[in-house]
């Protein structure tokens, strides 16, 4: 299949929550949060990432998420899906919803119940790739899909995979950025997604920040990128002090979890996270307020 020249995207790429209603997603909520994030500034959307929820979800759930993201969105940023899943076939069905219904890329977490070899990593990322005609980031994550994929791998499948350009890196292991742009020779564009290794991972040369923060802060995230873009790492560096206690907190706490909490302190309420997700107890709630007032 041919594929699509790869979007422009760098920045911050937000992760917004998913709602849930009594019957499913709350599409209303959904729209109004994509809204949100879209007029704050922010330089790309990504729905269904661990902050999404898309473990949770079933198919016909992911499908109104990508109807109603990318509706909301309606052209004015790039929007990157999360189409993981731990079967190749299911992850192809998600892919290929999501090129269909208009996504600019996906984004490609290897999840296994069984330790994947590199051989098996390749060919998940081959057969996706090959299923359609928009680009792959591949996103590597071992905390959460028990996969690590090192920078040898990712940059190989970046030579041999037409439409995997793009790679998230989030294992909050700087050494593994330089090396992804030492192997590539700096054509393999990478993304932070470990939020309290932004800063350090936008001086080495990180194309963007894959992060959930705007949903309760966009504007020191904006800034901060920018900072950083034009040189002034003073002032960037006093933009990461003011958020780094609540990208630390969000964090340990979970992002579905923490971020739907701090939403309903902002007067933005998404409902709670899906079980086996619990919502933030009273002792957090109480923390997470003390650093959104102290913002």
């Amino acid at each position: 299949m041919s594929v699509s020249a790869a979007p422009n995207i760098y920045g911050i790429i937000a992760y917004p929550v998913t709602p849930f209603s009594s019957d499913g997603i709350d599409t209303e909520r959904l729209t109004a949060l994509v809204e949100r994030l879209v007029s704050s500034g922010v330089h790309g959307i990504a729905p269904l990432g661990s902050t999404g929820e898309l473990a949770y979800l079933e198919e016909a759930e992911f499908d109104t998420v990508v109807d109603t993201t990318i509706a909301a969105v309606n052209g004015r940023v790039p929007v990157v899906v999360g189409v993981s899943d731990v079967t190749t076939a299911r992850t192809i069905r998600r892919a290929q919803y999501a090129q269909q219904a208009g996504a600019d890329a996906v984004m490609v977490l290897p999840v296994s119940y069984w330790k994947l070899t590199d051989r098996e990593i390749a060919q998940h990322y081959r057969s996706i790739g090959q299923s359609i005609g928009i680009p792959m980031m591949a996103y590597n994550n071992p905390a959460t899909s028990g996969v690590d994929m090192s920078p040898e791998l990712l940059v190989t499948m970046f030579g041999e995979i037409d439409n995997l350009t793009m790679v998230k890196e989030s294992t909050g292991d700087l050494n593994r950025m330089r090396r992804i742009a030492e192997l590539s020779e700096g054509q393999l564009p990478f993304y932070n997604g470990s939020n309290p290794l932004v800063l350090d991972a936008l001086k080495v040369g990180a194309s963007g920040w894959c992060t959930a923060a705007p949903n309760l802060r966009p504007k020191p995230c904006i800034d901060l990128y920018e900072a950083v873009r034009a040189g002034d790492l003073e002032k960037a560096q006093i933009h990461y002090d003011d958020l780094k206690p609540l990208l630390q907190f969000i964090v340990a706490g979970g992002l579905p979890t923490t971020v739907k909490a701090g939403l309903d302190l902002l007067g933005v309420p998404v409902g709670e996270p899906r079980r086996p997700l619990l919502p933030l107890d009273e002792q957090g709630r109480g923390e997470l307020k003390d650093l959104l007032r102290a913002a």
